[in-house]
């Protein structure tokens, strides 16, 4: 694996029934009662504050953790805070098989990891990823291994234009280092 890996605690974001919730939207992520926030450090404790069953993820979540979710995370407004409140908390990374395309752009400017894995339902349902388990992401070769198993599992590789951006910091140290 390259020096470019993200290594961390799996969180299954699953309903009552083991499958990952779909159409989890921004305000399910950040809560519109906390716009005030303005502090990126202060907005990691109303992660997830509004997705039910969820409300207490900041307490539980460290640095580091991987968030695995459904289909279209993301979806609705283009609110930055559902992406900083990740970066707040110091999620390594973010998975689902789709995303809205605005959360998306959002989380690649602002240089946090998101990445498509079309079989993560496929997956999630076979029990070969669970709550708790330990994963290292190869975002450049499209890959995450369980540490335990050995178990790989296929991503979709993040573009040279998204990898150039996390490995700067964000979109705007990656435009100044482009002159």
């Amino acid at each position: 694996m390259s020096e470019a890996t993200i290594t961390g605690r799996v969180w299954l974001l699953c309903d009552s029934e083991g499958k990952l919730i779909e159409d989890i939207d921004t305000d399910q992520i950040f809560h519109n009662a906390h716009l005030h926030i303005t502090e990126i450090a202060e907005m990691g404790a109303f992660a997830l504050g509004n997705l039910k069953g969820w409300e207490d993820f900041p307490r539980k979540a460290a640095r580091g953790d991987i968030i695995l979710a459904g289909r279209n995370f993301g979806a609705g407004s283009s609110r930055q805070q559902a992406v900083d409140c990740f970066r707040a908390l110091g999620i390594g990374a973010l998975l689902a098989p789709s995303f809205g395309a605005i959360y998306f752009r959002n989380a690649v400017n602002s240089g946090f990891p998101v990445l498509r894995c079309s079989g993560l339902d496929d997956y999630v349902s076979k029990e070969l990823l669970r709550t708790g388990g330990v994963v290292v992401i190869d975002p450049s070769a499209g890959k995450m291994t369980d540490k335990v198993s050995g178990e790989i599992f296929v991503l979709e590789p993040m573009s040279r234009v998204q990898s150039d951006i996390l490995e700067a910091g964000n979109l705007f140290s990656y435009a100044k280092k482009q002159g």
